[in-house]
């Protein structure tokens, strides 16, 4: 690229600079800095109107922090007190730390800089050097300096100013991604967590099965002997049996892989977590589940706050490249002394100095400036659509969190109620097996149902619990909303 470098007397630059720059300060303009509305839009707001209404357990009341201390687990609550360990919030938490350090470089080109330079030389020209010719001796000679040189670059046109505004939404779109990535954390140990609950109380049903199961054999067996049952009876139990030892194993091996997960979600190694999270019952269902105002969703996710701040930065970004198409103004200078001899130095004769403005003007690069301020155009276009993204994805989730939430309530009142004539059938199938009135068949088939119903009833349980992490995690539950006032600029 080339570049016009004009240096200007002192005198006249005190004239020729400012008017200058009042001549061009105003042909540089930045776009608005807020983001693309996106509205929830009427068929949003009334859903969310609705799914409140019908559910008396939910209500507008602000979103807690500790969403996870709602299920009333002691158990889980210590578990998400430990997510700092977590290795991708430390990766999120240096990036933060990586962001600060790039904010304070574009804020340390802003001010005056200072340096000291000391130096020594010795030097000797050539014998068949022209200014041999003309007198100059060969003989090598010192040189000893020792001065100050000094540099402001003067933003007329918002040109550093713009670069420091965009390293500071950088900051706050990296603070705002690491408290997103410890709602999805904290999302992800609750969602294990319950899983687990679940794995442990299925394998509870089918020991309970199992035992039962070797009733049936022991019970077929018995008749087999006496000439009372077939084959087939013993067969069918001995199978039914081995069925349930397999679904034993594979749920198991399901609780081992949960445990392992929430070891690792927490940066522990595998069975970290086996005795703390031994058997115990699924937690129940919250009573209340307070999930804010519609309208609040946007300042409330950490996600959507990012894409905001990485808009902002965007914007920035195309003052910057704005400002490159006009002159940059320094003001330098440098005093100091320069002798041959060291004792010299510290002579009157022996000071030296420069200062004055220093103009850079670009005549042609290529095209590199016009091309860097269509790629920051388009990355604001980018980020804008990001945005939108962001929001209309919270959005949905939300809607399909408070779906689900409602109908896995529904489906556990019909399940309930599936059990309880389930558990009257195999009851009556087993005493009429007993007393000789109905065949094995009959026994297994009402097993076998209740059997389902159980693992149904458990499912249905575990996604309603579920449900409500899903629902918190569309919520942005898991930060403190408050902090975002101070966060507003970088000021982090």
């Amino acid at each position: 690229m080339t570049r016009t470098v004009w240096h200007l007397p002192l005198y006249s630059a005190g004239l020729v600079m400012p008017a200058f720059a009042v001549l061009l300060a105003g042909c540089v303009t930045l776009p608005p800095v807020q983001p693309p509305l996106v509205g929830p839009g009427d068929a949003a707001q009334w859903a969310h109107q609705v799914g409140v209404s019908e559910q008396a357990a939910l209500s507008q009341s602000p979103v807690p922090r500790q969403w996870w201390a709602l299920f009333n687990d002691p158990t889980l609550t210590a578990l998400e007190a430990e997510i700092e360990a977590n290795l991708d919030l430390q990766a999120a938490s240096l990036r933060i730390e990586e962001s600060r350090a790039r904010l304070g470089l574009t804020e340390a080109a802003r001010r005056p800089q200072l340096f000291t330079e000391a130096g020594y030389s010795r030097d000797a020209i050539s014998k068949n050097s022209g200014l041999h010719r003309l007198g100059q001796p060969t003989s090598g000679y010192d040189t000893w300096s020792l001065g100050l040189q000094a540099s402001w670059e003067l933003d007329f046109w918002g040109h550093l100013q713009n670069q420091e505004e965009s390293a500071r939404a950088n900051l706050d779109a990296a603070w705002y991604g690491q408290k997103a990535a410890q709602v999805s954390v904290a999302a992800e140990v609750a969602r294990s967590y319950l899983l687990l609950r679940s794995a442990q109380a299925q394998l509870e049903l089918v020991t309970e099965n199992l035992q039962i199961a070797a009733e049936l054999v022991r019970l077929a067996d018995s008749r087999e002997r006496n000439g009372v049952a077939t084959r087939f009876d013993i067969a069918s139990a001995r199978a039914d049996a081995a069925g349930l030892q397999a679904r034993y194993e594979e749920l198991q091996h399901q609780s081992d892989a949960l445990k392992n997960s929430l070891a690792l979600l927490l940066g522990k190694p595998p069975h970290a977590f086996d005795r703390r999270v031994a058997v115990a019952e699924l937690p129940p269902m919250p009573a209340r589940l307070p999930i804010g105002i519609p309208s609040e969703l946007a300042q409330r996710r950490p996600d959507v706050l990012q894409a905001e701040a990485r808009f902002r930065a965007a914007v920035a970004d195309i003052g910057a490249a704005k400002s490159d198409f006009y002159p940059r103004i320094s003001l330098t200078g440098n005093l100091g002394v320069q002798a041959f001899n060291l004792s010299d130095l510290g002579s009157w004769g022996s000071r030296r100095y420069s200062v004055g403005p220093t103009l850079y003007l670009p005549i042609f690069d290529g095209g590199r400036l016009s091309s860097q301020l269509a790629l920051t155009e388009t990355r604001h276009r980018l980020a804008g659509i990001a945005y939108q993204q962001t929001v209309l994805r919270a959005w949905h989730e939300v809607d399909n969190a408070l779906s689900g939430y409602s109908s896995e309530l529904r489906r556990h009142e019909q399940l309930e109620l599936a059990l309880t004539q389930n558990r009257t059938a195999l009851e009556v199938a087993q005493r009429g097996y007993r007393q000789g009135t109905a065949d094995f068949t009959s026994v297994l088939m009402a097993r076998r149902s209740l059997l389902a119903s159980q693992y149904e009833l458990n499912d249905c349980a575990t996604a309603s619990a579920l449900a409500v992490v899903a629902l918190y995690r569309a919520l942005g539950g898991g930060w403190s909303s408050h902090l975002q006032d101070g966060v507003a600029g970088g000021r982090i």
